[in-house]
């Protein structure tokens, strides 16, 4: 996923970087305890960053963890995080205690993601909400995205599904702003293009006063939630560090007690 080019200098990608994130020289200078003069000195070129240097910068500027290995290489250093498949006994652990989680959440929808929004596990509350949805979008690797927005997917069930897929694509877009992936930025240019489907209104206003609702259609029924997303902390392994938990939270009373009356 990581679309750094080698042939650069490490100087100008750390500028790149400090200018997305809207820094000055002497800002990261404090941060990183150094000058402003070494910090143009590195991106100008006239300035070997140590490999500490390297890791010290990209931490302040909140470089992710597949990215930080790119500046790594190119500044002619090893990579310093592992990307261990998520299938690996290494991360047996992990991986149990994601599905106990899911299974923990159950009857309510959830699933973990990775950094393109492939779904590498859900439950069986996320299962329900799958039904109905084309046999195409089921063919493992499962996108989420590709789900929620595809005209064969949820989207002609989604009640509010404009205000949904708006919010859904700036998501897309804040992502692909930090992560500078290619794959990301085709997954975004697909979905984006996807048709709304016929008879897709403005929908009803989302009022609840603390979040944006998915209002979604199940059953003869409108079932609300409310999204939240939770990732690892201080990961070490770019697998982990694009991991996501997703949860979808009922928003209301009738959408819970629905869900439970699910459960054999």
């Amino acid at each position: 996923m990581t679309t750094v080019a080698l042939d650069t200098g490490v100087g100008p990608l750390l500028r790149s970087w400090r200018e997305q994130r809207r820094i000055s020289q002497l800002e990261l200078a404090l941060r990183a305890d150094s000058s402003a003069r070494h910090i143009s000195f590195i991106e100008t070129g006239r300035s070997r960053p140590s490999e500490e240097m390297v890791l010290r910068l990209a931490e302040h500027l909140e470089v992710p963890v597949r990215e930080r290995n790119a500046l790594l290489v190119v500044a002619g250093y090893a990579p310093r995080y592992a990307q261990t498949a998520l299938d690996d006994p290494a991360l047996d652990a992990l991986r149990e205690g994601m599905e106990r989680l899911l299974q923990a959440y159950d009857p309510y929808p959830a699933l973990v993601v990775d950094g393109t929004y492939n779904v590498v596990a859900a439950n069986r509350g996320m299962a329900t909400l799958m039904e109905g949805v084309a046999e195409h979008l089921l063919v493992p690797p499962l996108n989420a995205m590709r789900l929620t927005l595809h005209p064969e997917g949820l989207a002609p069930r989604i009640r509010n599904l404009r205000e949904w897929r708006a919010d859904l694509l700036d998501q897309m877009e804040r992502q692909i702003a930090l992560a500078r992936s290619a794959e990301l930025r085709e997954l975004y240019e697909e979905v984006a293009g996807y048709p709304v489907p016929e008879g897709t209104g403005p929908g009803p206003v989302a009022s609840l006063p603390f979040a944006l609702p998915l209002l979604i259609e199940h059953e003869g029924r409108v079932l609300s939630f409310v999204c939240s997303i939770a990732t690892f902390n201080t990961p070490m392994d770019v697998t982990v560090a694009e991991l996501a938990i997703e949860t979808l939270l009922p928003a209301d009373r009738s959408t819970a007690d629905h869900l439970r009356s699910l459960v054999p």
